[in-house]
Formats: structure tokens, sequence, C-alpha cells
């Protein structure tokens, strides 16, 4: 599976099928790709509805015909857009397109819904990102119950964990890589990855990229 980091919180997922998990290009000074380059999608999560999440995840949808996955309310207003939709709430679980999401919680806030973080199993590799999430001891039940082998955890801080909070949920988590994102878009969610990565140590290879770099898993 290949992923690919697109700034902020965005992710793409190659592998059997093309996912996209919180595809925020449009206005992301930080975009790898805009939303015109994206040809092809089979699914489209979306951890919340906040404009830097949702972002181009309608237009992708429209163009490309991929289901979008997201809480309840998001679902309702991307299929009243003509968007084939699976709604769906904290503690769910939906397959579609050969792709398992599992919707796990989040401590943020939304403007429809609630915020949430999601667990994708995808030619047998399982994923966590984490959404916007401050650290909440409940981490440590998505890493006895999934068991991830890449984590996406934010770091940037003031709307989401900073680096030190960050760094201790890898620890609850368990999981064995970890990449981090929601961080550097903007001067006010600045902060340094590699003191992540030093503060993390030995608990999971944290992978640093760039937007727009790629990593195999």
């Amino acid at each position: 599976m290949e992923i690919t980091w697109l700034g902020h919180s965005g992710i793409k997922l190659q592998g059997s099928k093309t996912v996209y998990i919180d595809p925020f290009l449009t206005d992301n000074p930080v975009a790898s790709v805009t939303c015109d380059e994206i040809s092809d999608a089979d699914v489209v999560v979306v951890t919340h509805y906040h404009g830097d999440h949702l972002g181009d995840s309608f237009a992708i949808c429209k163009k490309t015909g991929a289901t979008l996955v997201g809480i309840h309310e998001l679902a309702v207003d991307g299929e009243a857009e003509g968007i084939t939709t699976e709604g769906m709430n904290i503690g769910g679980t939906v397959e579609t397109r050969g792709v398992k999401i599992h919707m796990v919680q989040a401590l943020h806030s939304a403007e429809k819904g609630d915020p949430a973080g999601v667990v994708i199993e995808m030619d047998g590799k399982t994923i966590y990102h984490a959404g916007d999430t401050g650290l909440t001891y409940d981490m440590k039940l998505i890493g006895e119950f999934f068991n991830p082998d890449l984590s996406f955890i934010p770091i940037g801080d003031r709307y989401t964990m900073g680096v030190p909070s960050a760094a201790k949920a890898v620890e609850f988590i368990q999981t064995k890589k970890v990449i981090p994102v929601h961080y550097n878009t903007f001067p006010f969610i600045s902060a340094d990855p590699e003191e992540f990565k030093k503060r993390v140590g030995d608990k999971a290879e944290v992978i640093i990229l760039k937007p727009g770099e790629s990593y195999t898993l």
C-alpha cells in the first residue's frame, strides 16, 4: 500500500482501492495536489464536519463516483448533492467497495454531527487516522482492539494535541508506525516533527513526510 501525505490531515491510500481521507486541498497553502488533478477515487472518508477536513470531499466524489463515508449528518448532506454515501456513527463499521471503515471517538468539535477518528482495513493492513482530537485514555482501546500497523496523529496543538500529548497517544495506541499530521499548514499550528520523533523514541517508528511524499507500507 502506498501512503501519500497531501498536506494538513489529507491522506491518499493507494492499494487495491484508492482511498482519500480528509482531502482539504483548495485553500490549503501546503497542499501537494489540486482537486482538478484527482481523477480516480473509490472511497473518500471524512473524520468530521470542519472545512479543513471536509475540504474537497464532495467535489472529488462527484468527479470520480467515489463513495463518501462519514458521520450521519455529513452523509445526509452529501446524499442531498447526489453523492453515494455511507453514513455511520462512533462505534460502527461499514464496508464499501472492499474497504472496511470503523468509526472511533475523537475529542474535538464539529459544525454538524460528532467528530471522529477512523480505522481503515484494506489489503491486510490496518490504518488509524485520529482526525482532530485531544489526548484520551480511550486510545488504549484502539490499540488493544485494532492493533494498527500505521497511525496518523495530529501534533499541531491549539486545535488538537501538541507534541507532548501526541507522543503519549502513540504509547496508548501501541501503533507500529506513525506519521505526524495537522501541523505547519498555518502559523498557529506550527510544530516540530523531529521533536515528536524524539519524544516517541522507540515506542514506534516515526515517519516524517513532506506534503506530496509517499511511504510504502
